[in-house]
């Protein structure tokens, strides 16, 4: 078992926990396979309609989320490290191979214009499996952004979605 080393900095971190009876493996293939992500990863109205999963270090993990009007939102990150069934780490400040990300553009989605690394953990539990994901920021400023742009209510509700999708793998 891989348990979160990370201990979070709450002028700096954001963290959502749930413990809940799917197991572990289940949440670990919605999370890195694309046909399993695009279904639940992003909180309806809103729709996931690209993936690009690399699963290694260093891999792309790149989504397109559409709006309920049509825009597209490319995100792309690194994947930085890889447990099976225990952890998966990525991050938006670098792309794939470890390259820096450039700066953001003008036109790109809020979510694309704070640096963040996130980490999930999938520990199994007597009910289940408890899930964490801590997102870890540079700075204040990009925290209070995340959790002002509804950080716990998207990340919430798209687990429920993810949740509601593992129980039919």
């Amino acid at each position: 078992m891989t348990p979160m080393r990370h201990q979070p900095d709450s002028q700096l971190d954001l963290i959502f926990e749930r413990i809940v009876d799917v197991p572990k493996e289940l949440l670990w293939k919605a999370w890195t396979s694309p046909e399993h992500l695009k279904p639940w990863f992003t909180p309806a109205p809103w729709k996931t309609v690209d993936c690009e999963i690399d699963l290694r270090p260093g891999g792309i993990f790149r989504t397109v989320m559409r709006s309920p009007e049509g825009q597209e939102f490319p995100h792309v990150g690194c994947y930085l490290e890889i447990v099976p069934n225990e952890k998966l780490v990525w991050t938006n400040a670098l792309l794939p191979g470890y390259r820096p990300a450039p700066p953001p553009a003008d036109n790109v989605a809020a979510c694309d214009t704070f640096l963040f690394t996130a980490i999930l953990v999938f520990e199994r539990h007597q009910k289940g499996t408890k899930y964490t994901a801590l997102v870890v920021h540079k700075d204040e400023a990009g925290r209070k952004q995340h959790e002002e742009m509804g950080f716990h209510e998207g990340w919430g509700t798209a687990f429920d979605q993810l949740i509601v999708y593992a129980k039919t793998l």
